[in-house]
């Protein structure tokens, strides 16, 4: 250090301090912000350096050209700090390569009218050696696009604090040390800086930015070692968070205090068929389903019936205010929760529980009561009948459920779709060699389209009830399919008694009671199966005898079936 002027040592402090900042972010590469920090302090020490060769240069000439050198270090420290902000705090998705090419446009034009000389006083009018007690430096008259640039530069400082200068009131220790220290390291250059161009500095001409590097570099290192500035950043809860509400099963909408929507999610873009970006300033009442209904006490709100992407859904719906740091409400967070599968197991274990107690507990009184008639007159027909005919009943029902238990299973895998034309024909022919002595017949040509293959369960059960429920003699049955704008119609037709109207009722309401309840499981199960992929039984009268029933069902086609198997919605 001998020879050098006292401003020359203590300006290598700041690059014994910056470099080792910029050695231990570079280490940290990939983390969020490394590569830019590093930039950043790879320009203050650039600047730093080079301004000792200015001040230990002898003459205007070779001050002159240091002096032009330390402008690549000056051009890329805003630049360095705005981006490792927005790359540390999460805003990664702003740090693309156009925006490095539109922010690097002025540092840019500065470093070119730089290495041409500035021929036209753009940044230095003139240049003169002012010689101090502390040394000997370039003392210069600035031209119009110096203050441009000077300008950027703040514009840039200020952009890039806004986002750390958040962080200071976080709940998390680290990141409010982390954000304080950048804070402290960044304002101690600016604040030179304006010191330098108010002429508030005592000497003359004398730039005090590079000397306030060493505060910066000491900031820097602090927030590196002591508070773990790139090992613990904030960049991947901020990511984390999106990514939670992004890919969120549950449909959610962001909604302002004003009553437009700010933000949805994935899921409820595709849940109920809506344009993400048409959607985002829209009204919320035009948008948020349901959303006049969604404003009623949670307390006093049933689930919401509401049709969707995969046909009529009941949602569950949970408001929640958002507030600001004051606890000022900003807006609401409303969340659709799908809870027909919770419905409908729910529905299940209750038809199932009527079932044991009530259907098979009554067979089983039967054959014990004729049980004990058996052993006093083993030769009688008609109780050994009523035996026979109430196993057979336990049987069913034991199949039934077995067959409801496998085919609503949620941990079993979806089967792929089956064609129509060959799903009724199968079922017809089951339907025959189950019972030979009814009349089955299948009605016109049945479309050769793509369906769910949940249908065939739900056609045999209708099949099988229409026979085993039927008076007559022999008993009729009629299949008959249709397929319309996506959606197929498949109709069983019998000739027996009809379907009783509290019968019906009790599915339409979805609920059994003590008093009103189904006879057994088949109608339960082809509910169920239509219920599962959206779509929808109805009941007519046959004349002049007889119950038509029709269930509809969503076409399903290659492009509804994905690469495991599962199928999707069908609208």
């Amino acid at each position: 250090m001998i020879g050098l002027s006292p401003l020359s040592v203590a300006l290598l402090s700041a690059v014994v301090t910056g470099t080792s900042a910029a050695i231990l972010a570079w280490r940290e590469r990939p983390e969020a912000g490394a590569t830019w920090l590093t930039v950043l302090l790879v320009g203050q020490v650039w600047w730093t350096t080079f301004l000792v060769f200015e001040l230990e240069a002898p003459t205007l000439a070779a001050k002159s050209l240091w002096y032009d050198v330390q402008w690549l270090g000056v051009v890329i420290i805003p630049v360095g700090w705005l981006l490792f902000a927005l790359e540390y705090t999460g805003r990664e998705r702003y740090v693309t390569p156009g925006v490095v090419a539109a922010l690097s446009v002025a540092p840019v034009v500065t470093l070119i009218v730089v290495a041409a000389g500035d021929p036209w006083g753009l940044i230095v009018v003139d240049r003169e050696v002012a010689s101090t007690a502390v040394g000997s430096f370039l003392r210069v008259d600035t031209g119009p696009w110096y203050y441009v640039i000077a300008g950027y530069t703040y514009l840039l400082g200020l952009f890039g604090s806004i986002p750390i200068l958040q962080l200071v009131r976080d709940d998390a220790r680290p990141f409010r040390g982390q954000s304080a220290a950048l804070i402290v390291g960044t304002a101690a250059p600016w604040a030179s800086s304006v010191f330098h161009l108010t002429g508030s500095v005592p000497i003359s001409g004398l730039d005090p930015t590079p000397l306030a590097f060493a505060v910066s570099g000491v900031a820097y290192l602090l927030a590196l070692t002591r508070f773990r500035l790139l090992t613990l950043a904030p960049a991947p809860r901020r990511r984390a968070r999106q990514l939670v509400f992004e890919h969120l099963h549950d449909p959610a909408f962001v909604i302002g205090t004003e009553g437009y929507v700010i933000d949805l999610n994935q899921s409820a873009a595709d849940t109920f068929g809506i344009d993400r970006r048409v959607a985002i300033g829209e009204p919320a009442s035009a948008v948020v389903p349901r959303y006049d209904d969604v404003s009623v006490e949670e307390s006093d709100r049933s689930p919401l019936s509401i049709v969707g992407s995969s046909g009529r859904h009941p949602y569950e719906v949970t408001v929640r205010c958002i507030a600001d740091g004051h606890g000022r409400p900003t807006g609401e967070v409303v969340v659709f929760h799908d809870v027909g599968e919770y419905l409908g197991q729910q529905q299940r274990l209750d038809v199932l529980n009527r079932v044991f107690r009530h259907d098979v507990r009554t067979e089983t009184n039967l054959i014990t009561g004729y049980a004990d008639r058996l052993r006093a007159d083993p030769t009688d027909e008609h109780a050994l009948n009523v035996v026979k005919r109430s196993a057979s009943r336990i049987l069913d029902l034991s199949e039934r459920t077995r067959t409801a238990s496998e085919l609503f299973d949620p941990m079993a895998k979806s089967s792929p779709p089956v064609a129509l034309d060959a799903l009724v024909e199968e079922v017809a022919s089951g339907l025959r060699h189950e019972f030979p002595d009814a009349n089955v017949s299948v009605e016109s040509d049945v479309p050769p389209v793509r369906v769910p293959a949940v249908l065939r369960v739900v056609a045999e059960s209708l099949c099988s009830n229409a026979v085993r429920h039927n008076d007559s003699e022999p008993p009729s049955v009629w299949l008959s399919a249709a397929a319309d704008d996506g959606w197929v119609d498949l109709s069983v037709a019998d000739d027996g008694p009809g379907i009783d109207d509290a019968e019906r009722e009790v599915l339409k309401r979805g609920t059994e009671t003590p008093l009103e309840h189904g006879s057994g499981l088949g109608l339960w199960i082809v509910k169920w199966g239509t219920d599962q992929v959206g779509g929808s039984v109805s009941f007519e009268d046959r004349e002049p005898r007889g119950t038509i029933v029709t269930v509809s069902v969503p076409i399903r086609d290659d492009a509804d079936v994905d690469p495991e198997g599962d199928e999707t919605a069908g609208r």
